[in-house]
């Protein structure tokens, strides 16, 4: 490298390459060659975070990276308020079909009704068959509002009608008592499922199996009467769709479950738990009135 004019140049020290570098007299002289250079260079710092690419309003979204403990909080607050409004939903359910069993078991002229009128029965069962299944295949309708609280409200009159219908040809007091014993079972494995650490998500299939086996049995307990055999069986019943509700009930919390269901699926999510439900009080009602005749 060639020196400026004017400017002296200094020999390099012993030991040391010569660089040729030139320096202006009122400095001093050249920086010593360093033979063992540092081995961690500095870092430049991070880019600021991005406030619009912010995820759930959490901080610390940045060029793809999120931080872990933002994100887990705003999980937790999204999932949270999708267990209140499926509750919130689910509640309105069960007050409906409540008010609907009430009606067809204490006042008797809609008694009188429906034992004249089956038909009305199989109307309610063919628009409900149809309802569950545009619930439980067409994303499009379950996730469009108002629509998916329309054909969910639809289908809890349905299902409400049904259930009276049923519980009609019961007692009172076992109706009561069938009530009292589902809403205690429902609210122990509500709380079994929320505390548990047994994943009953990854059972799926094999529930699925079982309510096959269920149904097959079903059908020979039509063909082959008794009481004992349908006892069996609506015990049977009460013990899968026992299972199905805490089942449910975790696809529904999600957390370190292995499945979940989306909180956007909170049609879907209250369906499934209703359905339980209304499953375990009708076989707990032939359990109850098989039982006392």
């Amino acid at each position: 490298m060639a020196t400026q004019p004017n400017h002296p140049t200094y020999p390099s020290q012993p030991g040391q390459p010569t660089y040729g570098w030139s320096v202006p007299v009122d400095q001093g002289p050249p920086p010593p060659y360093n033979q063992n250079p540092p081995l961690h260079n500095p870092q430049p710092p991070p880019p600021p975070p991005n406030p619009a690419s912010n995820m759930y309003g959490g901080a610390g979204y940045e060029s793809g990276g999120l931080d872990d403990a933002a994100f887990s909080f705003s999980e937790k607050s999204v999932r949270m308020a999708f267990v209140r409004k499926v509750y919130a939903i689910l509640m309105v359910q069960l007050a409906i079909t409540v008010a609907f069993i009430s009606l067809f078991v204490y006042e008797p002229n809609v008694k009188l009704y429906s034992r004249e009128h089956p038909e009305m029965w199989w109307i309610a069962f063919t628009m409900t068959f149809v309802l569950l299944i545009v619930l439980a295949c067409c994303n499009d309708f379950r996730r469009r509002w108002p629509l998916n609280i329309i054909l969910l409200g639809l289908f809890t009159a349905c299902e409400g009608f049904m259930l009276g219908a049923v519980s009609s040809l019961y007692r009172s007091e076992d109706v009561l008592i069938a009530a009292g014993i589902c809403t205690a079972v429902c609210l122990a494995l509500t709380l079994f499922a929320m505390q548990t650490k047994w994943d009953f998500t990854a059972c799926g299939g094999i529930l699925f199996v079982c309510v096959i086996v269920l149904f097959i049995f079903g059908i020979v307990a039509i063909c082959i009467p008794g009481k004992v055999i349908h006892l069996v069986y609506a015990s049977l019943g009460a013990l899968l769709f026992s299972v199905y509700l805490v089942f449910d009930t975790q696809l529904m919390l999600g957390g370190k479950h292995k499945y979940s269901i989306s909180p956007e699926e909170y049609i879907f999510a209250a369906l499934n738990l209703y359905l339980d439900i209304i499953n375990i009080f009708l076989y707990i009602l032939a359990i109850v009135g098989g039982s006392r005749n």
